[in-house]
């Protein structure tokens, strides 16, 4: 324990009058000054900022799991104009080799406007196509946890029609698996470093504490509180303060989903919300998009308080 001076005596001793902190039976570390609702805020704010990179993170990855679902359960056959024979009966011809194919629920043909259609977002409307050589697409849907092998698939089709591939998708799965990987690991790379940055603002406000209250401490020590009661005094000051910023600023970061949420939903029927809802779904959080946000404001507030004690221990061991 550090070596304290002597206390300061009332009116019958020493002309020294008692802290003021102490004679107003103040808290040690008062939360309510203007410096801890500087801290409560930034607190707030840094909380908001980690809610927000964990939460659309979490509407990624959902997002990411609904798309690598529905694609892993869809194969595409793609059957290129011939003019030495009649694409109706090539289609016909490998519709009806995909449906006797083992694990294939329904094999449905795209007609030639149907497949002219889906080049109008690059080619735009009101095109002749008569002159293009449009392939016309086969869209095979699967069975429900199966993966069916394509190989015999593939070598009837490069039998009986000429000019047929078939594609799994999986070079688009793992593309979607490595976007969204990439953008879980900045995520949480962003959360670590927000997580970093309020245990430093925790540092400096738990100095600037200690300081300010130096001769408070003083006294404590001379009258027999250790180093570890001063510690937990600022561990459960800090806490709170730490709780009650945290708290506001996940409350922030939820209601600006919500918010999201409703905009989008506004928006569905543009090209710019229907672009958005496929990058992050409607912005309806799932249970475990919540239970990561609560889970963020409560490490905030224990980050602050365990922070704050180790602060206070090292300055009162003189490496402060």
């Amino acid at each position: 324990m550090r070596k304290a001076s002597p206390p300061p005596k009332g009116k019958g001793g020493d002309k020294r009058a008692l802290p003021a902190s102490l004679s107003r039976n103040a808290p040690l570390v008062p939360v309510d000054s203007a410096g801890g609702q500087a801290l409560a805020a930034v607190i707030a704010i840094l909380t908001f900022l980690a809610a927000l990179c964990a939460g659309g993170a979490e509407l990624v990855a959902a997002s990411s799991a609904q798309w690598r679902s529905e694609i892993a359960r869809e194969v595409t056959i793609q059957i290129r104009p011939n003019p030495q024979r009649a694409i109706d009966e090539d289609v016909a011809r490998a519709v009806a080799l995909a449906s006797r194919t083992p694990g294939v629920e329904q094999a449905h043909a795209f007609t030639k406007e149907e497949s002219e259609r889906l080049l109008e977002p690059w080619l735009g409307s009101g095109l002749d196509f008569k002159d293009l050589p449009v392939p016309r697409l086969i869209v095979i849907k699967l069975k429900e946890d199966t993966r069916p092998d394509f190989g015999p698939l593939r070598q009837s089709l490069g039998k009986e029609v000429p000019g047929a591939t078939l594609d799994d998708h999986a070079l688009w799965v793992s593309r979607l698996s490595a976007m969204a990987n990439t953008i879980i690991g900045t995520g949480i790379f962003l959360v670590a470093l927000v997580l970093i940055a309020a245990g430093l603002a925790v540092i400096f406000a738990t100095r600037g504490a200690m300081a300010g209250n130096k001769e408070v401490v003083e006294v404590l020590h001379f009258v027999g509180a250790n180093d570890d009661f001063i510690a937990r005094e600022f561990q459960r000051r800090f806490f709170k303060l730490g709780l009650r910023g945290s708290a506001v600023g996940a409350a922030a970061a939820l209601a600006l989903t919500v918010v999201l949420g409703l905009v989008t939903r506004s928006w569905r029927a543009s090209p710019a919300g229907d672009q958005i809802e496929a990058l992050f779904g409607a912005f309806n959080m799932s249970l475990t998009g919540y239970l990561i946000v609560i889970l963020i404001a409560l490490l905030v507030a224990l980050i602050t308080g365990i922070v704050s004690r180790l602060t206070v221990r090292r300055f009162l061991n003189g490496n402060g």
